[in-house]
């Protein structure tokens, strides 16, 4: 147990027993030889493997699962769970625009715990398509729908300079602001959102820079 992480599960409410419950399953999966990482990322405790684990030679901490809650479950969420095998289905993929990580779910305590043997198994399983170096294939930016309204902008008189900037991205990024765009069932808010990061864009920042 990392001690920074504490405050995270003192402070839960509503969860409080199926997040303690989960990490322990984490750190005990940890205990029989995965050697994960626990630290604190997006304010959430995350699991990472260190770089002395990754068989691949990257220098870098790989984040594998983390656990989250949400108002109506709670969530282990792995990174790369689209790769993961899944002979349970009880993999879940949260929208149709995430590629790459999937949820198992929970809704109280003993649900938990009867599924500890299965959940360790899954975790070990993730740490091994990461040791192997496995990549999920992202779709192209290209592959994206692009909203309405900011394809409206990018084609407007003025809005040359903002395709040139949006095309220079990175895909990831490119990915990033279509998602985000796309998002609002509503024009007016995607419209809003197109006018808050055209700055942004334009200063070649990605979305979270």
């Amino acid at each position: 147990m990392n001690p920074a992480v504490d405050f995270y599960f003192n402070k839960a409410t509503k969860w409080k027993e199926e997040v303690e419950q989960l990490r322990k399953i984490v750190l005990a999966a940890t205990d029989i030889g995965s050697g994960l990482i626990e630290k604190l990322k997006w304010g959430v405790p995350c699991y990472m493997l260190p770089a002395s684990q990754n068989k691949q030679g990257s220098q870098q901490e790989k984040n594998i699962v983390l656990i989250h809650t949400f108002k109506e479950y709670c969530a282990l969420l792995f990174f790369k769970g689209a790769l993961l095998n899944d002979p349970h289905g009880i993999l879940i993929q949260q929208t149709k625009n995430v590629q790459a990580a999937r949820q198992i779910r929970f809704t109280n305590v003993r649900q938990i715990i009867k599924m500890r043997p299965i959940l360790q198994a899954y975790i070990h399983e993730a740490i091994e398509v990461e040791q192997a170096g496995l990549k999920v294939h992202y779709k192209k930016a290209t592959e994206f729908n692009v909203p309405e309204e900011f394809q409206e902008k990018l084609t407007s008189k003025s809005g040359q300079a903002l395709k040139s900037a949006f095309e220079a991205l990175t895909p990831g990024r490119q990915r990033a602001y279509l998602l985000y765009f796309s998002a609002p069932k509503q024009s007016k808010t995607r419209k809003a959102r197109i006018e808050k990061y055209t700055h942004h864009i334009l200063d070649g920042k990605g979305l979270n820079d």
